[in-house]
């Protein structure tokens, strides 16, 4: 049987969906880590050490996110709406490029049945290491309670 508990949750640590995701790894004793660009940089400032992160040699964001897309076993992008934008686009355009599972989560679209959604997807592509990503939260405020929320109702409830 597929052990949910087993997942390492790697993310790019920038604020919002990634920060959300590590959050969520660090709070309920699920391994995490993934790719940050160099300096830790991060919309905030530097992404804080307790975020077990490393870095790319480059300050720029998509690298972090090609490599991160490229280490794990499968994506899930989050979103508030129902046509992802920018470095959220580019995430699940780099995971369909490298042939990797991906599956994209909007509120506005699958709403109640996230969770189940995001269970069945990570059953049938046998996850391992789960890359999170998503927007950041100048760009939707709302992402990181949804993130939450559906990492939550799949993966402990």
């Amino acid at each position: 049987m597929f052990n949910l508990r087993a997942i390492t949750i790697i993310s790019g640590g920038q604020t919002g969906a990634d920060r959300a995701a590590l959050d969520f790894a660090i709070a309920n004793g699920f391994a995490h880590g993934g790719w940050c660009p160099c300096g830790r940089l991060a919309e905030d400032g530097p992404i804080p050490l307790r975020y077990q992160l490393r870095e790319t040699p480059s300050r720029k964001y998509v690298v972090r996110t090609e490599w991160n897309v490229r280490d794990c076993d499968a994506t899930v992008a989050f979103s508030i709406a129902a046509v992802p934008q920018g470095g959220t686009k580019l995430t699940l355009d780099l995971a369909r490029k490298l042939g990797k599972p991906v599956l994209h989560l909007s509120r506005d679209i699958v709403q109640s049945d996230a969770a189940s959604q995001l269970r069945a997807f990570l059953a049938e592509s046998a996850v391992e290491t789960l890359n999170i990503a998503g927007p950041r939260a100048s760009q939707e405020p709302e992402i990181k309670t949804f993130v939450a929320d559906v990492l939550q109702a799949a993966l402990l409830d």
